[in-house]
């Protein structure tokens, strides 16, 4: 709904009634913190008047309640959301997030090109204004096996979409630092472009010359400490709240006033069924506030400030040539959208029965079959043995070593010490790789959990205590094209298919949303002690975060960037 510039003047001055006029409330005024009685005049897809009287062809009577702009997720793979962009799209946009950036990391590391346009199609159809970050790391590493490959000759027929802002998180942040020339082409092909960071932990002259490529933007920090370095040396800091990366509360001291401009809010990856129970963005700016954040701070971060970082000179304030993404709130601090407007269009369900589908992609990209228990077996060793140790809440982890029990010429289970095995099977039908290693801190007490979101070349992974099930979840898999599977004495006891690139559903998200209630259910019912069991699985074989994890090809020592 787009508007002339002669009507926006028109309707600006009032010499024509608006299209849409919001009477009675109050907006949030993020350049000065008050809040300021005011009518809201909209034209189009655009807001043309505050402070001021309107009449308007549409009068929405908002008495009570208060008006802020329309949050912005900086940093997001909505595949991990399980759901297809358009019904990420009718899940989270009542909640008020209007614009989201996102990588389409996850299903470009298994379908490539095919994956980038699967987005960027259903960006173009979708209400919420969904914004494409190329991504940069495919594969992330070659310490693993993707489905795909993405040169820079194969991203730069992307770079001019319109829906495009540039280059995703730049993962391999020990490429950049040590100039490697795959990474140099594409840094190089993207400056003057926003290129988005992700470099956990880096600091010192390492952060400098990583920032010296023109990286501006990260998500990665989990301290104050590390965030206000980054800070000083000219980096954006997305503070990050998901399903599993909880640094919200870490970061809850760098959210001032002072510091706001430099912050945004992201959720990285969250599922239907958190976004269900808790909220959103929402939810951080509740829970912000809740804990002493300043109302302004914690709003500006959400809008203004993340527009700002990554170019989206139209949105962020309440003000007249603004774009009308706005949420009507009954308070700041419970944040509870009660109306949402995109682009000045009034969010429904009639405005979502408006979008054009999209045709699903990569149905049939889960290759493995043909498990059996006996490839889980792990040699005996009179040495200790490597243990990815999970911090809950946390996709870091741990590198722990224990001398482990053995039973004949095999290494066994621990579950003494809530020791289990966990196993990457390469699903892409390239080389076939198996890798077995152990893992500490699922608590799991039998069965097993197995899943083809295996961040982030998304190979099969499973962690269980014995091998049949593993097995047995492991060959489920393959049948059902897909998704998370729970096994127990010889049965599958619950499963969700994800047969978009073994990645998405193809149902609606309450669908998924019900369905994550049970099987999350099922899965505590085996003695996992974790929040997020699947979403943890998924995380264990991510070769670019500290400080051991597991892929195909093996055991990786991320200190030494290595397989062990």
């Amino acid at each position: 709904m787009v508007s002339t510039l002669e009507a926006r003047i028109d309707q600006g001055t009032g010499r024509e009634p608006a299209d849409i006029v919001l009477k009675g409330g109050r907006f949030f005024d993020l350049v000065t913190g008050e809040l300021v009685a005011s009518d809201i005049a909209i034209c189009g897809d655009t807001i043309v008047g505050t402070t001021e009287t309107y009449t308007g062809r549409q009068e929405i009577d908002i008495t009570g309640k208060i008006v802020v702009p329309g949050f912005i997720d900086t940093h997001l793979h909505i595949e991990s959301s399980l759901v297809t962009p358009h019904e990420f799209d009718r899940c989270v946009l009542p909640y008020g997030v209007t614009t989201a950036i996102c990588d389409p990391h996850e299903i470009a590391n298994v379908l490539g090109e095919e994956g980038i346009r699967f987005f960027l199609d259903s960006a173009l159809e979708t209400i919420m204004d969904i914004r494409v970050q190329l991504s940069s790391c495919v594969p992330a590493t070659h310490l693993e096996t993707a489905g795909a490959d993405l040169p820079i000759e194969k991203l730069l027929p992307f770079r001019n979409h319109p829906k495009v802002i540039g280059l995703a998180e730049f993962m391999n942040f020990p490429g950049v630092v040590h100039k490697d020339p795959v990474c140099m082409a594409k840094l190089e092909a993207f400056q003057g472009q926003h290129i988005d960071g992700h470099a956990p932990l880096l600091s010192g002259t390492a952060l400098n010359g990583y920032l010296s490529a023109g990286i501006r933007t990260e998500h990665e920090c989990t301290t104050a400490t590390e965030a206000l370095e980054k800070i000083r040396k000219g980096m954006h800091i997305l503070v990050r709240e998901g399903s599993v990366s909880k640094d919200l509360h870490a970061l809850m001291s760098i959210i001032t006033e002072r510091l706001s401009p430099f912050l945004a809010l992201c959720t990285d990856d969250r599922n239907p069924l958190d976004i269900a129970e808790q909220g959103h963005l929402d939810y951080m700016i509740r829970t912000a506030i809740a804990n002493g954040v300043e109302p302004l701070a914690i709003y500006r971060a959400a809008s203004i400030s993340a527009a700002k970082a990554f170019g989206l000179r139209d949105r962020g304030l309440v003000a007249p040539g603004w774009r009308a993404d706005l949420v009507v709130i009954d308070t700041l601090q419970n944040c509870k959208a009660g109306l949402v407007l995109s682009a000045g269009r009034i969010v429904n369900d009639d405005l979502f029965a408006t979008r054009k589908p999209v045709a699903p992609v990569g149905l049939d990209s889960v290759k493995a079959r043909h498990v059996l228990a006996a490839h889980f077996g792990v040699p005996a060793t009179d040495s200790e043995s490597p243990v990815i140790g999970v911090l809950p809440g946390k996709i870091i982890t741990e590198h722990r070593r224990y001398k482990l029990p053995t039973d004949g010429n095999q290494t066994s289970v621990d579950l003494t010490n809530d020791i289990i095995k966990v196993a990457v099977i390469e699903r892409h039908g390239k080389n076939g790789n198996h890798a077995n290693g152990f893992v500490q801190g699922f608590g799991l007490k039998k069965g097993a959990i197995a899943s083809t979101v295996g961040h982030d070349s998304h190979n099969i992974c499973v962690v269980g205590v014995n091998e049949d099930d593993m097995a047995l979840a492991a060959n489920r898999l393959g049948e059902i094209n897909g998704g998370f599977v729970v096994v127990a004495d010889g049965k599958v006891m619950g499963e969700i298919a994800l047969p978009i690139a073994g990645l998405m559903s193809l149902e609606p998200y309450e669908t998924v949303r019900d369905t994550l209630h049970d099987l999350r259910k099922t899965a505590y019912a085996l003695g996992t002690t974790l929040e997020e069991p699947f979403l943890q699985v998924a995380f264990l074989p991510l070769p670019v975060i500290p400080h051991l994890k597991i892929s195909d090809k093996g055991m990786v020592d991320v200190d030494r960037f290595a397989l062990i």
